[in-house]
């Protein structure tokens, strides 16, 4: 329910478009009842009828002004006021009533004044019934339609409400998620670290100064819920350089990705969880070790297709391409793009595994 002040509410019934409505009004009924005189009195008195026209129109607006001051006046008395429905609906009959009463009361004195007073108590009563009737008529559809107004502000409210609940509902499994799957990248690529730190010193000095320029590159964006392309690119090719650092040889990669898809928008930290992952269970398993080429191309639709493929030792054993940050990556593409994204595992010949993401054009926006 609105809380308006006094004047709000006298101002929301009496205003120019309400004066207007009732202008209007009071002309159509005048002159839906001057057809009658036309047809009885015919061409001849063609100019009385048009001063009746006139004198009954002036008669009727000030019956009908006076009920919207009435009106006005018993908005603003309950504007504020938390009463039960029949006080309120007694405060309103009584507002039409008077409102009936005292235009009733204004048209017999400019009667008296024209000389033309209907001077019988059945045409006063008659008309006070009338006039109450239209007024409470038009009372009941202006509180209808306020009351229809009021329901849908309230549906607009409440469907902002749920989205905005929806927002905070995947902005916050969007930060569990994140928080599972940083402390396990980290913690891996930390491990990779102080492995060769121990030995072989000076490449793991160099290994330091590598990992620090990625930690700087990674670390502003880790509590983003989305990233670009550009910088996952970015990531990742720090990454892949101090592993190439401790597999040296073992390890070759390449990156084909076209500038036009290096906008598109994605949750952060897919594309090293999947580099990430094949090298852990593809490559690093296999005593030569292997490729890795992430490759980006344009899908149908206006999406991106981005893939991680490698010739590592393939689907293993223990994980099937199930593993946690694999569930984790296909739960964050969920959550930002729904069903419209996809994170596909294929294994190719003579081995490996191609991990494949289908972005929608969503991503782009």
């Amino acid at each position: 329910m609105e809380d308006l002040t006094p004047l709000q509410a006298f101002r929301r019934v009496c205003n120019l478009r309400m004066l207007a409505g009732v202008y209007y009004f009071c002309a159509l009924y005048a002159i839906s009842r001057s057809l009658t005189w036309f047809d009885n009195e015919g061409a001849a008195n063609l100019l009385d009828s048009l001063f009746d026209l006139v004198r009954f129109s002036r008669q009727c607006l000030l019956t009908g002004l006076s009920l919207l001051l009435m009106v006005a006046l018993a908005e603003a008395l309950l504007a504020g006021r938390r009463w039960p429905l029949p006080p309120k609906l007694a405060v309103q009959a009584l507002a039409v009533g008077l409102g009936a009463a005292l235009g009733t009361g204004l048209r017999y004195a400019v009667a008296t004044l024209d000389e033309t007073t209907p001077a019988n108590l059945g045409w006063a009563v008659s008309t006070m019934a009338v006039w109450a009737l239209l007024g409470g008529m038009a009372y009941a559809l202006l509180l209808v339609g306020r009351a229809q107004r009021q329901g849908r502000d309230q549906l607009a409210q409440l469907f902002r409400e749920r989205e905005s609940l929806k927002a905070q509902q995947t902005e916050a499994q969007l930060s569990a998620l994140n928080a599972q799957i940083e402390p396990h990248f980290l913690f891996n690529t930390l491990a990779n670290v102080k492995r060769l730190y121990e030995t072989r010193p000076e490449r793991g000095r160099d290994m330091l100064v590598a990992l620090i320029a990625y930690l700087r590159a990674a670390l502003p964006g880790m509590r983003r819920h989305e990233s670009t392309l550009a910088d996952e690119l970015e990531l990742v090719r720090h990454y892949l350089a101090i592993l190439q650092m401790r597999m040296g040889e073992r390890l070759t990669f390449h990156i084909a990705v076209p500038p036009e898809l290096l906008q598109a928008r994605l949750p952060t930290l897919v594309l090293p969880t999947l580099v990430e992952n094949a090298i852990k269970h593809g490559l690093s398993p296999l005593p030569e070790g292997g490729r890795i080429d992430i490759r980006a191309q344009p899908a149908d639709g206006g999406g991106l297709t981005v893939e991680v493929a490698d010739n590592g030792q393939g689907f293993g054993a223990a994980t099937g391409g199930a593993g946690v940050g694999l569930a984790n990556t296909r739960a964050r593409l969920a959550a930002r793009f729904g069903d419209a994204a996809a994170l596909e595992l294929e294994a190719v010949q003579p081995r490996g595994v191609v991990a494949r993401v289908r972005l929608p054009a969503e991503a782009f926006q």
